[in-house]
């Protein structure tokens, strides 16, 4: 099975896809793999994934989780992320599309999915002749808890 960076979903896709492209596959990359693709989906910082990868190998450093993060994004496996003035979030790539509600005193980011929009922009789209390739949405504000 020939797969592309949309449809790496699991660890075992992301095996199969780096051994077919001639990647090495070392342990500290497979750690890092097996944390962001089969850990429970959001959106994780470096030090997220670095926090959980040093409970498996002491050794593994900022770098190596960063250097592997940025491999993810280029090679098409993780979608590099930028919420506001804060660092960069990485999320899994091609699972689904959802735009982002982000609560800008907690940090808080709510995924949602919503048909009405997404044709909505479709239609905004062809009224002006724009041939629209993708697009993401980021909506900023106050979440429920922090109105409190």
């Amino acid at each position: 099975m020939k797969l592309i960076p949309t449809q790496i979903k699991t660890k075992k896709h992301f095996d199969t896809f780096l051994v077919s492209k001639g990647f090495k596959k070392t342990r500290q990359r497979d750690i890092i793999a097996e944390i962001f693709f089969n850990g429970p989906h959001h959106h994780y910082r470096i030090e997220e994934i670095l926090e959980h990868a040093r409970k498996l190998d002491a050794s593994i450093s900022y770098a190596t989780v960063y250097r592997t993060m940025m491999m993810f994004v280029e090679i098409g496996f993780a979608q590099q992320r930028q919420f506001g003035k804060g660092q960069s979030l990485f999320e899994v790539q091609g699972r689904h599309h959802h735009d982002h509600l982000i609560c800008t005193q907690c940090k808080k980011i709510i995924e949602f999915e919503n048909e009405t929009i997404e044709k909505l922009q479709a239609q905004v789209a062809k009224r002006h002749g724009f041939k629209m390739t993708h697009h993401k949405m980021e909506l900023y504000g106050t979440c429920v808890s922090c109105q409190k």
